[in-house]
């Protein structure tokens, strides 16, 4: 049987810019929505669900980029953006701290950069060099 080789920063630079698509139409949906009824003014659960998915579309693609990664500075840089991505997220759903919505867009950008960044590094013919 062949081995499948997933393409983990196609992957993730798709998750990154639909989680951005995501994070930017929110406030325009429910704006629209208390314009039309003012009864409800919180996210419905699946709306919030997305975040979580993304977030774990975003570990599982990290996770198999820093597996194979030569450069600990990419691993590092990888797993940083994604932790801090984490809190926020956390934190919007938690509110465990008083923290401006707009700072998710930061490591979410970062972690976009980084993908692409990997698919310029990563341009070797043998399976050990990198992971897609």
């Amino acid at each position: 049987m062949k081995n499948i080789v997933m393409p983990f920063d196609s992957i993730g630079i798709l998750a990154g810019i639909l989680c951005g698509i995501h994070c930017l139409a929110t406030p325009f949906i429910f704006i629209a929505k208390a314009c039309s009824a003012t009864c409800c003014s919180e996210a419905p659960t699946w709306w919030t669900t997305i975040d979580y998915i993304f977030l774990l579309i975003s570990f599982i693609a990290i996770y198999f980029i820093t597996k194979n990664s030569k450069l600990n500075w990419l691993k590092y840089s990888f797993w940083v953006s994604w932790i801090a991505l984490f809190i926020i997220i956390a934190n919007h759903s938690l509110k465990i701290f008083s923290i401006a919505d707009y700072l998710i867009y930061i490591p979410a950008s970062m972690i976009i950069i980084l993908h692409f960044y990997n698919m310029q590094f990563c341009k070797c013919q043998d399976k050990t060099c990198c992971p897609s």
